[in-house]
């Protein structure tokens, strides 16, 4: 039986990933360089560890650039387009009904926990979530399980018991590195990305195909 619901916040809530990738490319053109999406990808749902987008034209490419004035105008351009960006379509709706059937519900994010609350708050959703775990709250973030362990415990639920909502690879990978369900409806940015094969894994294109009524007697693995 499945007793709760655990959300990732950036790019499955709020698509603030699909700006960061754009705001990086656009800068990054104006050095010359190409910024695929396969590259920035490996930082996507998780840390800078892998790729840093912040280093990696001095480090890569041996460009000169002041690191602050970088990154400043970065958060600035991220910031403009974000305020074009709504919570995604069906979010609210798919909350409603997780309260309704009773169902405990949490979060786990790799973003620093005031990132996170600020944007839940101006949303108006915070009230619906019970625990919120964040980078502030673990060693490691996605794709390490750590996050959704934590959430698991502070629910108070199993992982045969929860299922996880994710939009990227990392993302899911954490989820069911924790033995959990996931359902992965990807962003702009995320559909284009390869998932890895497991049978805990469950794409969906939208928020009302979520039915975690399909997982109570589904076959687990971990």
């Amino acid at each position: 039986m499945i007793k709760a619901i655990i959300f990732d916040f950036d790019g499955t809530i709020l698509d603030t990933e699909t700006p960061w990738y754009y705001a990086f490319r656009d800068a990054y053109k104006e050095y010359g360089v190409e910024l695929s999406l396969e590259l920035y990808s490996t930082c996507i749902g998780t840390s800078n560890d892998v790729f840093n987008p912040y280093e990696y034209l001095s480090t890569e490419h041996g460009i000169q650039i002041d690191k602050q004035s970088f990154k400043k105008a970065i958060h600035l351009e991220h910031t403009a387009r974000m305020e074009r960006e709504e919570m995604r379509p069906g979010i609210r709706e798919l909350l409603e009904r997780a309260k309704a059937e009773g169902l405990r519900i949490g979060l786990a994010s790799s973003s620093p926990y005031k990132w996170v609350d600020n944007y839940l708050i101006s949303l108006g959703i915070r009230d619906y979530f019970e625990c919120i775990r964040t980078s502030d709250h673990v060693t490691k973030v996605k794709p390490d399980p750590e996050l959704y362990l934590q959430a698991l415990e502070a629910l108070g639920v199993e992982a045969a018991e929860a299922v996880a909502i994710e939009d990227s690879p990392n993302g899911a990978r954490a989820a069911i590195a924790a033995g959990m369900h996931c359902v992965v409806v990807p962003n702009e940015l995320t559909k284009v990305l390869a998932f890895d094969a497991s049978p805990l894994y469950y794409p969906v294109d939208s928020f009302d195909e979520v039915d975690w009524r399909r997982f109570a007697a589904a076959p687990r693995e971990k």
